[in-house]
């Protein structure tokens, strides 16, 4: 049986623990089963071997030891560990002993079980049901899929990774030694219970916030681990069954997913070449999520205009607004436009922004913007659910932002970002001239619609990581996923070398698949 924290056999009966090589592990038998000790004692070996607890080339106890401990005949023992040798769990050495089986891998056995993740066995093999358990399935959604191994592909258009070349990890590691410095103890190693870093959040108001237009108090301020908390706690207090949600369409995956687990009742806006339309198809919506500044996925921008036309929409229909602000330090052409919630009289904006995409995603750290009120709301719930991000990182990135590394290393980045943003754009006229290329005024992608219908980007993505490149189809992004013929093209983690040569090896993919 296999108990909390992975320990094998929680029974009150007969435990004993066994030391293996590299972990330890308890082993019950209960001596009023029916089934017999030997089987027992089989099942229990088998189910560490499949969920991992086990690995390939440990060394299982003697079957004198294992017998004297859990006080059966060492015959018993024999016999089990010589069955699994059989069936190729075990294999034995001369001298040494019983050791996992290296070929358990081979056997497919292993890895599926690993994959799969540890789960609760009974000693008579029966599982838990969960299907009438669980209320929701986020598992099923459709999202962005990226593969782990994308650093090893030549022509990685992925989007949201860091080019590690790029990143200051000296001017980071004094960050953290300073954070970490016995001055700041107190800062980072008590449980601050809902408080936030505050020399971080002065950062954000007197830094990062004035850039974007956005004036605030250290009131209206919450820092999160990343835009998704801010987007699932906003959906935890503000969206019920019965809540109206307008979405982008094309837009963001996992913000439409997070909403989708509140309500049934989103309802698609599709956007044009300035962003979010302003017109009837708003009225009678309880919330907007809307990204003005980059519109999620086809970068283009919202202008001033529109944006007054939406704040007046709102207060109108009087609807909440999201402003999902991702990539707010990232633009190559003419002046950034002040950000949505800049212009926001009433209080009816929340602003979310992210250190994601400048900073790197693995840090999780980004900030809510909202009237006090609401912010006082969202920091209990946060409390609730993981009291605060951790506050080492905090301190670590206020440092990073006040000593002045941030500044210099967003101008790195954007010089960066601006060569490779024009690369990616001449190769795409190049090698896809009649497709529709979609260019914003930043951002660190390209969204590309292709004319002809006949090829599935579903498919395209397919052929095309197995080429050794990856983008991103189109479909996940649209409500339906019906949508076959657009694609994603990130340039943050391609080197600038391999953007026209990986675009050119697409568009013969393109070629294959029409013909």
């Amino acid at each position: 049986m296999i108990g909390p924290d992975g320990l094998l056999g929680v029974s009150p009966v007969d435990i004993v623990l066994i030391g293996l090589v590299m972990r330890d592990f308890l082993i019950s038998l209960d001596r009023d089963s029916n089934k017999s000790l030997q089987a027992q004692l089989r099942e229990v070996l088998v189910s560490a071997i499949l969920a991992g607890h086990m690995k390939p080339g440990d060394k299982l106890p003697s079957t004198r030891y294992l017998s004297q401990q859990l006080g059966i005949s060492r015959n018993t023992s024999v016999l089990v560990y010589q069955a699994l040798t059989d069936d190729g769990y075990l294999r034995t050495s001369e001298r040494s002993g019983y050791f996992v089986n290296e070929t358990v891998l081979e056997m497919g056995i292993y890895n599926s079980a690993i994959a799969g993740g540890s789960h609760s066995t009974s000693l008579d093999g029966e599982q838990l049901n969960w299907s009438n358990r669980i209320l929701k399935r986020p598992a099923e959604q459709r999202n962005i899929r990226k593969p782990r191994n994308w650093q090893s592909l030549p022509y990685p258009f992925i989007y949201g990774q860091p080019d590690q070349s790029l990143f200051p990890i000296t001017d980071w590691r004094d960050c953290v030694y300073k954070a970490m410095g016995k001055k700041w103890l107190d800062a980072w190693s008590q449980d601050t219970l809902d408080i936030d870093d505050q020399m971080l959040v002065e950062q954000i108001r007197t830094r990062i916030l004035p850039r974007r237009g956005i004036l605030a108090g250290e009131d209206q301020i919450l820092v999160t681990l990343g835009a998704q908390q801010a987007l699932y706690t906003i959906a935890s207090l503000l969206v019920g069954p019965h809540t109206r949600v307008a979405v982008e369409e094309p837009g963001y995956p996992d913000a439409r997913n997070i909403f989708a687990l509140r309500t049934d009742k989103l309802v698609p806006l599709q956007v044009d070449q300035q962003g979010l339309p302003v017109d009837d198809a708003l009225n009678g919506i309880d919330l907007l999520y809307t990204t003005p500044s980059h519109q999620l996925p086809t970068t283009v921008t919202m202008p001033h205009e529109r944006r007054v036309q939406l704040l007046e929409k709102a207060k109108e229909q009087d609807f909440i607004v999201v402003e999902d602000d991702y990539e707010l330090e990232s633009n190559y052409v003419g002046k950034p436009v002040p950000a949505l919630k800049s212009f926001d009289k009433d209080g009816r904006v929340i602003y979310v922004g992210s250190f994601s995409k400048t900073l790197f995603p693995g840090l999780r750290l980004g900030f809510m913007v909202a009237s006090p009120d609401l912010i006082s709301e969202m920091r209990a719930l946060r409390r609730l659910m993981v009291r605060h991000p951790p506050t080492n990182n905090q301190r670590s990135t206020a440092f990073f932002l006040s000593l002045g590394y941030y500044d210099v290393f967003v101008r790195r980045l954007n010089r960066s970002y601006r060569k490779r943003w024009n690369a990616m754009g001449a190769a795409l006229a190049e090698h896809f001239p009649t497709s529709i290329v979609t260019r914003g005024m930043g951002g660190s992608s390209y969204w590309v619609e292709l004319t002809d219908k006949s090829v599935n980007t579903d498919t395209l993505a397919k052929m095309a990581l197995e080429q050794g490149i990856f983008i991103e189809p189109g479909s996940d992004y649209f409500m339906e996923g019906s949508n076959k013929s657009c694609f994603r093209l990130g340039f943050s983690s391609i080197d600038d070398q391999a953007i026209e040569p990986g675009l050119a090896k697409l568009a013969q993919l393109v070629e294959r698949l029409r013909t």
